[in-house]
């Protein structure tokens, strides 16, 4: 083994965990986050300008966020072989620093990692209805096992509690649609500047059709650019990550499992689409706590299953590692 901290490709090393952390999934693609980069550690802090401050006036989403992004870093360093200490939310002084990462010592490779390393650039958020092959119960439970791994937990939405998840989303569909705040918002995230590398494009949005659970609408004054199809998400498998408060450390960690989740299901061969408009207004959120029997509190929900369609979708925007990366000598 060698020393890090006596190397001079510390740095290398966590700056290719940072670009890992690009591929990370976000709210509205915003990627609010930052690192810094000293000799052998970096730091994650918020990027508040990136906050949506009508659909995510708490700022849970951004902390979420924030931590699927630490998640892809930490993935990144252990699938190179590298340990890392992790200090979240080190500096009460600091409250848009997340996360403070020290890299150890080198090992070998974990190969789970790798396995969802590879996963990164395969992932996208598969906003297509489901078709009727149902989520083996064996591959729930490992993803449950993954998100309990990262400090948070995992319910899977019985049958009979879809009809509840269904209103909650559309309640909360309803309320937000029907905000000037949200809509302009909503505009903002989905017509960005050419360049801008964020954002979610028209092209990346699904028609508006029936579905079990209904779909974030992304092009209401647009023209989405997936077909929705015959598909209702019959075989579709609903997920919550939730955790026991919501506290800034909480909120990170279900970020980090959200990571695990949609990671460990795009390498076990799954279409995954998180979705958080449900817990993203007030009234429709305590529908989604119901599920949970009142224990918890709901951090997102994620929609699991497969797609008949062979057609590959497109990517997601990404920033440039220079926007969001910084090195200092």
């Amino acid at each position: 083994m060698t020393d890090p901290a006596a190397s001079p490709d510390s740095t290398a090393v966590l700056a290719d965990a940072a670009r890992a952390s690009l591929l990370a999934p976000s709210i509205f693609n915003t990627q609010p986050w930052r690192w810094r980069i000293a000799g052998e550690t970096m730091e994650l802090s918020a990027d508040p300008d990136r906050r949506l401050d009508a659909t995510d006036p708490e700022g849970r989403l951004l902390l979420l966020s924030c931590g699927t992004a630490l998640h892809h870093a930490r993935t990144a360093l252990a699938a190179g072989g590298w340990t890392a200490t992790v200090d979240r939310v080190p500096d009460e002084g600091r409250p848009e620093l997340l996360a403070r990462v020290r890299l150890g010592a080198a090992g070998s490779p974990d190969p789970r990692a790798r396995a969802l390393v590879d996963a990164m650039p395969r992932r996208r958020t598969d906003r297509r209805p489901f078709g009727d092959r149902t989520v083996p119960d064996a591959v729930l439970t490992e993803l449950r096992l993954a998100v309990e791994d990262e400090g948070a937990y995992l319910h899977v939405v019985r049958p009979d509690q879809v009809p509840l998840l269904a209103i909650s989303a559309a309640r909360a569909a309803d309320a937000e649609l029907s905000d000037p705040a949200y809509r302009e918002e909503l505009d903002r995230w989905t017509h960005r500047p050419e360049g801008s590398g964020d954002g979610v494009p028209p092209a990346t949005a699904v028609e508006q059709s029936l579905r079990r659970v209904p779909v974030r609408d992304f092009a209401p004054d647009a023209t989405a650019g997936l077909e929705a199809g015959a598909d209702v998400d019959r075989g579709a498998a609903y997920v919550v990550i939730f955790g026991m408060t919501d506290r800034p450390a909480d909120l990170l960690r279900g970020g980090e499992a959200m990571s695990a989740l949609l990671l460990g299901g795009t390498a076990d061969g799954l279409a995954t689409a998180p979705f958080t408009d449900a817990v993203e207004v007030g009234w429709p959120r305590r529908l989604v706590e119901d599920l949970l029997s009142g224990v918890g509190e709901p951090y997102a929900v994620v929609r699991l299953g497969y797609v008949e369609s062979d057609e590959p979708l497109p990517a997601a925007p990404r920033r440039e590692p220079a926007d969001v990366i910084t090195i200092e000598s």
